[in-house]
């Protein structure tokens, strides 16, 4: 009511965590196993009220399908915001898209940050994020192989995107779904499925056995399509597993990126890519 009456409000400037990215990733790592990595250092209170910041030499290895996961799961780590640099990569992205004068912003030499991260891209693993927490994370080799599960999500507004697909088919080409697990596969957006539909992926996906849905929100958020009864296990590359979030409180969740997704559909228990 104060807002509408005087027609303006305040809001706090957050402070910022930088994440400086270094080295170059392995083949099976992706922007996913990155966030997933930081949450699980600062925990999902980490960046509370704050901005955070990635900067460093890794970021020219980061496609722009990787920044945009990572800045979506900001807020899983409480943060405010999710930032990375312009640079060729973003003048690229946005050409065809942005119609208007971009002005690119940079931090100032003198810029001072809350707390300094630094996370060597080479030195890293697909991650897993384990039941109720983003924050619960693992490596993949350092999981038990014998986690069965019963569903895969690939897709969603963190992991819907072309190249997301292009990494699950990947693994799905010439592959089956193992038999008692279902797989559902979402495309991000409507452009996403007509490029996935007009280069194969649709027909690699539907050929592994995989079901290919329209474009929703509906098992991420509990909604519908993929709800889980007590005790199933899903796969999921959505960006959140709390209790019941997906279906029965006592289901499980488990938050990965797509090249472990579709390995774990393929295998029928947590797995990594390299294991197919």
């Amino acid at each position: 009511g104060v807002a509408m009456a005087e027609g303006k409000t305040w809001f706090k400037v957050p402070e910022t965590i930088k994440v400086e990215l270094i080295g170059k990733p392995n083949k099976w790592v992706t922007g996913k196993d990155v966030i997933l990595d930081l949450i699980g250092q600062i925990g999902v209170d980490g960046a509370r009220y704050m901005a955070l910041e990635f900067a460093g030499e890794g970021v020219q290895h980061m496609t722009m399908a990787d920044r945009l996961t990572i800045c979506n799961m900001a807020i899983e780590a409480g943060g405010k915001c999710g930032v990375f640099p312009y640079d060729a990569i973003t003048e690229e992205y946005i050409k065809g898209r942005v119609n208007r004068l971009v002005e690119p912003i940079t931090p100032d030499a003198d810029a001072v940050y809350a707390q300094t991260i630094t996370i060597d891209l080479s030195k890293l693993q697909p991650v897993v994020a384990f039941p109720h927490l983003p924050s619960n994370t693992h490596c993949i080799n350092k999981i038990d192989k014998d986690i069965k599960i019963d569903q895969v999500i690939i897709g969603s507004c963190t992991n819907g995107r072309y190249e997301d697909l292009v990494a699950a088919a990947e693994i799905f080409k010439g592959r089956k779904v193992a038999p008692f697990v279902r797989c559902i596969v979402i495309p991000g957006s409507q452009d996403v499925y007509d490029q996935a539909m007009k280069d194969g992926l649709l027909d690699i996906f539907i050929q592994a056995d995989c079901a290919v849905s329209t474009p929703t929100c509906g098992p991420c958020l509990g909604g519908y399509m993929g709800i889980m009864a007590a005790g199933e296990r899903t796969v999921s590359t959505t960006n959140r597993n709390f209790r019941g979030r997906m279906g029965h409180v006592d289901s499980e969740v488990y938050l990965a990126s797509p090249y472990v997704a579709a390995a774990s559909a393929v295998l029928g228990r947590i797995a990594g890519p390299e294991e197919v």
